[in-house]
């Protein structure tokens, strides 16, 4: 695999964590992912939510989890306690029911600048790529393996992936700015 092809997996690899990044923060709507990073323990281990159940949104407001072992449904409660992701769960017979409070403007413009923060650390990210690979490029022109003009067309490609990934992350963020400021 050459390097710009290295340059291109790993930029991909920036943007699908950045798009996880995104699905954790809260916007006005019950969100199932808001809860990927809430852990349990139980059996004698720490496991994730949706390992234990499913988690739906029967209505915009509301998240529901159907463990799949109805004895785990006190220790799914207290993790989500444990958690303090603002939302208190609700033990309802044999599911767990978690109302996704209202988001006010101040929580809302914090949110938003919660966004602005992690598209820049996708951002600075991508760049710190784009430095490697142009780095690994003038190793290989110091050491013989390409000649000045390969150099500086490679250059030029690996430019034109980080500003393409750059507005990618830019866009992302501002779809779930949208998202967020809906009321």
């Amino acid at each position: 695999m050459n390097i710009l092809d290295q340059t291109k997996k790993k930029m991909n690899g920036t943007i699908d964590h950045f798009k996880e990044e995104l699905k954790r923060i809260r916007t006005g709507r019950a969100n199932p992912a808001s809860l990927d990073s809430v852990s349990v323990e139980v059996y004698g281990s720490h496991m994730k939510i949706r390992e234990l159940g499913t988690v739906t949104a029967p209505e915009p407001r509301m998240l529901l989890i159907s463990p799949f072992d109805a004895t785990t449904i006190h220790a799914i409660a207290k993790g989500i306690e444990k958690a303090n992701i603002g939302m208190q769960p609700i033990v309802d017979g044999n599911v767990v029911r978690l109302k996704v409070p209202e988001m006010d403007s101040s929580v809302r413009q914090e949110m938003v600048k919660v966004i602005k923060r992690k598209c820049e650390e996708a951002k600075v990210s991508i760049r710190n790529i784009r430095r490697e690979c142009n780095d690994d490029m003038r190793k290989q022109k110091a050491d013989g393996n390409i000649a000045e003009d390969e150099l500086k067309r490679s250059e030029k490609q690996i430019q034109e992936q980080t500003d393409k990934f750059c507005k990618m992350a830019d866009d992302l963020a501002n779809e779930k700015e949208k998202e967020v400021l809906t009321i």
